[in-house]
C-alpha cells in the first residue's frame, strides 16, 4: 500500500529537463507544459510561478501514473495515482499524502472504500474481499480494523470490537434466518509444551465463548470455538 515511486525532486534537477510550453515574465514555468525530467518522469499540466499547479498527469519511469490536482509542487485534492503493482487509489489527496475520502483498488481487487489520514487507512471505511465476497464495515486506526465494526458474510455477519484486525470482547453473530448467538472473544492459554531445550513454553490463542442464543432457535451454545472457526476473513 505505499506510494510508489515519488515525485519529489529538486528544483534544480528539475531545470536540468526539458521543457515545452508557457513562461510568465520572470521566465518561469506558468501555464501550461510538458516537462521531460533529467530521471526520466515526465509531467505534463498546469504550472504556476514555476511550480506543478493545477490539473496535470505525471508519469514516473517505473510505470506508475498520477492523475489529478496539484498545489505548489504536491499532489492536492482529488487525483487517481496508478501503482506499478496494479493497485489503483482514486480520492482526496492533501500534500502529498492520501488523506480525506478515498477508494483504493488492491492487486488482489480486494477494495477499500473511506477514509484516509497520513496515508494509511483511518476513520469509517468498507473492505471488501474479492474472492470471498464477505466485507469489513467499521472503523479503521492507523491502518488496522479496531474499535466497533462488523463483518458481513453471505448469510450472516458478526457484530462486535475489533482489535489490530481481530475481533476482541463482547459481539454477536446475526444470522440471516432470525437468530443471533452472544457471546465474546477471548485470548485463551493454550497448554504448556516443551521447547527446543526443554524449557516450557505457552501460547495463547483467540477463541470465540459462546453465551447465549436468541431467536427462533433455542439451542444450547455449543463448544468454544477459534476465530478462525467461526469468522475465516482476514485483511
Amino acid at each position: 500500500m505505499s506510494d510508489i515511486g515519488s515525485d519529489e525532486f529538486d528544483e534544480e534537477q528539475n531545470k536540468l529537463g526539458e521543457y515545452k510550453g508557457d513562461r510568465n515574465e520572470a521566465g518561469e514555468r506558468h501555464g501550461v507544459g510538458k516537462a521531460v525530467l533529467s530521471n526520466g518522469d515526465i509531467y505534463e499540466g498546469e504550472y504556476e510561478n514555476g511550480k506543478r499547479h493545477g490539473q496535470g498527469t505525471y508519469r514516473y519511469k517505473n510505470g506508475a501514473r498520477y492523475v489529478g490536482n496539484y498545489n505548489q509542487n504536491k499532489k492536492h485534492g482529488q487525483g487517481t495515482f496508478w501503482y506499478p503493482d496494479g493497485s489503483k487509489y482514486e480520492g482526496s489527496w492533501v500534500d502529498d499524502l492520501r488523506q480525506g475520502r478515498g477508494v483504493y483498488t488492491y492487486p488482489n481487487r480486494d477494495t477499500y472504500d473511506g477514509e484516509w489520514q497520513n496515508h494509511v487507512r483511518q476513520g469509517q471505511g468498507v473492505y471488501h474481499y474479492h474472492e470471498t465476497g464477505s466485507r469489513y464495515k467499521g472503523t479503521w486506526l492507523n491502518g488496522n480494523m479496531g474499535n466497533s465494526g462488523e463483518y458481513i458474510h453471505s448469510n450472516h455477519r458478526y457484530q462486535g470490537n475489533f482489535v489490530s484486525n481481530n475481533p476482541m470482547g463482547p459481539g454477536k453473530y446475526v444470522f440471516d434466518i432470525g437468530c443471533e448467538q452472544h457471546g465474546e472473544y477471548r485470548l485463551v492459554e493454550q497448554d504448556q509444551t516443551e521447547g527446543q531445550y526443554g524449557e516450557l513454553a505457552s501460547t495463547t490463542v483467540l477463541k470465540w465463548i459462546p453465551e447465549s442464543i436468541s431467536g427462533p432457535t433455542t439451542r444450547t451454545p455449543g463448544k468454544e470455538t477459534t476465530a478462525g472457526e467461526k469468522d475465516a476473513s482476514s485483511n
